[in-house]
C-alpha cells in the first residue's frame, strides 16, 4: 500500500493559518498596528476603504526593515520578537508568533514599503496570494507602509461570510480604539473613505479616553490606583449613574495588551454591588501591570485571552481597589446614616501633622458687670477660661444674673390685624359641585358591548372565535404590529411626529454618531426630527407618536447596539434592522396589564397585519384551540 501522508505546500499551510489569524478586516488592522507599535513608532496612520474590504493601509515612522528582513518577514514563523522558548514568559512586545504577515499575504494583495533611518534607499515589495511579484529599490521616508488590498480575493467563501460595511467598520474601529488606548503616547489617525474619523494626538491616558469617547466622558470617570507586589492597577471606572444596558465601554489591558476576561469582569461587577440598576453595565478602562513570567499569552491566536498564575488574588485586589475608589470619591453610599459628613477628614489633610489648638482669653471680661456698663466681648478659639479677677466680690454687693438685650419681635397675632372675622360673607360663597350629574350621551344611545377578550397572567390575551379560541402573546403581537408600521413609514410614507417643547440633547461617541448619521433618513421617516449633529452630541426636537420622551435614550442605545452587532443577522437591509430593533424596544412587555379596549385593539391590529402568525423574529404570535381539542382534553 502506498503512503498517503504528505507535506502541505507553503501557500496551502498559509491559507489554513490565515483562517485562525485573519477572521475579518479588523484582524488585519490589529496585526499591522501592533507591528507598528513594536517598531517604536510615534505616529501611526490607518487608512481604510469600504470597511477594509478594498484597502487597509497602515503607515508608521518606526525603525523600518532592512532588505533581508523585508523579504523574510513574510515567511511563516519568522519573527524578531523572540529567540528561545523561554522568551514566551518574558514578552515585552505585541506579536511573537511570526504568522500574521504570512497569513495576510496568503489571502490578499500586499504592498510593503520600508526604509531604515541610516539607509539612503528603501525596499518596495509586492505580493499576491503568497507569490512574490516584485521587489524593487525605492526612495522612501523612514518607517514602514503596509497596503492590504482585496482581502480574501482567492477565498470567495470567506469573503461572502463578511457582514455589511457598517458592522465590519465597527470592528475596525474597535481594534483601532484598543490599540490607541493602550498607547496614549503615540499619535494615531484613522481615515475611512477619505474622511478623517479620529485624530488622536499624544497625551495622557485620561485625555486619550476623552478624545476617543467624547468630551462628556470626562465627568463620568473615577480614578483607580493601586500598587501591590502581584499587580499594579491604574485607570478609570465610570460612575454608577452612567451605566448602560450594553457592554460597550469595558476595557481590560494587561501589560498594554487588550484582553477579555469574564473572571475579572465579575470582580468589577462585585465592586458595584448595590450601586447599579438591574440589567445595566458599568464602563471601565483598567490597566493592569503584572510581571511577564506570571501570565501566559500563548493560548489563543488572537492573543485576547490570558492565563494568570494567581487569579484569586488578582480578583480580590481588583474588587477592593475599585470599591475603595468609589468610596473615596463619594460615589458609593455611606452605611452610617447618622454620620456627620462635615467631620470627615479630607484626603488632602490625611498626611498633615496635627497641632495643638491655640487658646485666647479675654482677661477684661466680667460676666457680673451691670447692663449699663460697657461689656467687652468674650472670644474663644478652640477653648476658653473665665478670668479669675472677678471671682471674688464683697458681701455688700448684690448678685444679679447677666441680662441680654433683644429687639422685641412682633408677635404672630399681628399677621391677622385688620382681618374681617365675620362669617356672613363666607356663608354666601357658592362652590362647584363635586358630583357630575350631566352626560354627553343619553343612556339609550350607549351601546353595551360584550366582554370579548381576557388577559391571562399579564402575558396572554384570550379571544373567543367561532371554532374555539385564540391565545395571543401580547409582546410578540405588539412587535409584529409595530414592525410593519415602522417598515411602512421608512419605505413608503413618512411617519407622524410629535414636537418637543424642550429639545433633547443626547451625547454619543464618534463611531456611534457615524452610525446615526448613516441611518438619519430612515429615522426621520419613522418620526424623529434632528436639529443638530455635532462631534459628540445630537439634538432631537421631534419623536414618533408612540415613543415617550424618557425612552429616547434607551431606544437609540439599543438600536445602535443591534446595528453594530447586526442583530438579527437575517435582516435584508438597514431599514429592516431599524424597524425590528425599534419594535422590540417599544413593544409592550410581559407583566403589563392591558385594559379591555387595549386588548381588543391589539387583536384587531395583529390580524390586520400582512403576516400576523409570526413576530419579526420568526416566533409564533398566537395559537388556536378548537372546540374539538377542548373536548378531547376533557374526555381524558
Amino acid at each position: 500500500m502506498s503512503s498517503i501522508i504528505q507535506l502541505l505546500p507553503d501557500h496551502v499551510a498559509n491559507q489554513i493559518a490565515a483562517g485562525e489569524v485573519v477572521q475579518r478586516p479588523a484582524s488585519v488592522v490589529k496585526e499591522l498596528m501592533e507591528n507598528s507599535v513594536d517598531a517604536g513608532s510615534t505616529e501611526i496612520k490607518l487608512v481604510v476603504k469600504d470597511a477594509g474590504k478594498t484597502l487597509i493601509q497602515v503607515i508608521d515612522n518606526g525603525k523600518g526593515m532592512s532588505v533581508t528582513d523585508a523579504r523574510l518577514c513574510f515567511e511563516r514563523h519568522a519573527t524578531s520578537k523572540i529567540r528561545h522558548a523561554e522568551d514566551l514568559f518574558a514578552l515585552g512586545t505585541k506579536g511573537f508568533r511570526g504568522e500574521a504577515l504570512a497569513s495576510i499575504a496568503a489571502i490578499a494583495h500586499v504592498e510593503m514599503k520600508t526604509k531604515q533611518d541610516q539607509d539612503e534607499l528603501g525596499t518596495h515589495i509586492v505580493i499576491e496570494g503568497s507569490k512574490f511579484v516584485s521587489q524593487d529599490v525605492a526612495v522612501l521616508p523612514k518607517g514602514t507602509s503596509f497596503s492590504v488590498k482585496n482581502l480574501f480575493f482567492n477565498i470567495p467563501a470567506r469573503r461572502n461570510f463578511l457582514k455589511s460595511d457598517t458592522v465590519e467598520f465597527r470592528h475596525v474601529v474597535d481594534e483601532f480604539e484598543r490599540v490607541a488606548m493602550a498607547h496614549a503616547n503615540i499619535h494615531f489617525v484613522l481615515i475611512h473613505n477619505g474622511s478623517e474619523m479620529f485624530n488622536l494626538p499624544a497625551s495622557n491616558t485620561r485625555q486619550r479616553i476623552v478624545n476617543i469617547f467624547g468630551g462628556r466622558t470626562n465627568e463620568k470617570l473615577v480614578p483607580v490606583n493601586e500598587t501591590t507586589e502581584i499587580v499594579s492597577i491604574n485607570g478609570f471606572v465610570c460612575k454608577p449613574e452612567f451605566a448602560k444596558k450594553n457592554r460597550g465601554e469595558q476595557f481590560f489591558f494587561v501589560n498594554d495588551r487588550f484582553i477579555k476576561s469574564a473572571y475579572l469582569h465579575h470582580a468589577v461587577m462585585a465592586a458595584y454591588e448595590g450601586l447599579l440598576k438591574d440589567g445595566t453595565q458599568p464602563g471601565y478602562y483598567l490597566y493592569l501591570d503584572v510581571p511577564p513570567n506570571t501570565i501566559d499569552i500563548n493560548i489563543h491566536p488572537t492573543k485576547t485571552e490570558i492565563k494568570f498564575d494567581d487569579e484569586h488574588a488578582l480578583y480580590a485586589i481588583l474588587r477592593s481597589a475599585i470599591k475603595h475608589s468609589l468610596g473615596q470619591f463619594n460615589v458609593a453610599p455611606v452605611l452610617d446614616f447618622d454620620r456627620d459628613a462635615t467631620l470627615d477628614t479630607p484626603y488632602d489633610y490625611e498626611k498633615k501633622d496635627v497641632g495643638m489648638p491655640t487658646i485666647q482669653v479675654d482677661s477684661t471680661f466680667n460676666p457680673f458687670a451691670d447692663d449699663s456698663d460697657d461689656k467687652p466681648t468674650q472670644s474663644f478659639s478652640g477653648g476658653g477660661s473665665r478670668s479669675s479677677s472677678s471671682s471674688s466680690f464683697s458681701s455688700s454687693s448684690s448678685y444679679s444674673s447677666p441680662s441680654f438685650k433683644k429687639d422685641k419681635m412682633p408677635s404672630w397675632e399681628s399677621l391677622y390685624n385688620g382681618l374681617n372675622t365675620s362669617t356672613d360673607e363666607i356663608a354666601e360663597i357658592s362652590f362647584e359641585s363635586e358630583e357630575v350629574t350631566g352626560s354627553l350621551f343619553n343612556d339609550e344611545e350607549v351601546e353595551q358591548t360584550a366582554h370579548k377578550t381576557y388577559q391571562i397572567h399579564k402575558k396572554y390575551i384570550v379571544s373567543p372565535i367561532k371554532s374555539g379560541m385564540v391565545i395571543i402573546d401580547q409582546k410578540r403581537a405588539h412587535q409584529r404590529v409595530l414592525y410593519e408600521q415602522f417598515l411602512a413609514n421608512i419605505t413608503v410614507q413618512h411617519g407622524s411626529s410629535q414636537q418637543l417643547l424642550f429639545p433633547l440633547t443626547l451625547h454619543f461617541n464618534k463611531s456611534e454618531l457615524g452610525i446615526i448619521k448613516e441611518m438619519k433618513e430612515s429615522l426621520q421617516n419613522t418620526g424623529f426630527v434632528f436639529d443638530e449633529f455635532s462631534d459628540d452630541h445630537i439634538v432631537v426636537s421631534g419623536l414618533p407618536v408612540n415613543v415617550a420622551e424618557s425612552e429616547v435614550s434607551i431606544l437609540l442605545e439599543e438600536l445602535l447596539n443591534d446595528l453594530e452587532q447586526e442583530v438579527p443577522d437575517t435582516s435584508f437591509s438597514q431599514s429592516d434592522s431599524i424597524a425590528k430593533s425599534m419594535s422590540r424596544s417599544l413593544a409592550v412587555k410581559t407583566g403589563v396589564i392591558l385594559t379591555e379596549r387595549e386588548q381588543e385593539t391589539m387583536v384587531n391590529a395583529l390580524f390586520a397585519c400582512k403576516e400576523p402568525g409570526v413576530s419579526p423574529f420568526n416566533k409564533p404570535t398566537f395559537i388556536t384551540l378548537s372546540v374539538e381539542d377542548l373536548d378531547k382534553r376533557f374526555a381524558l
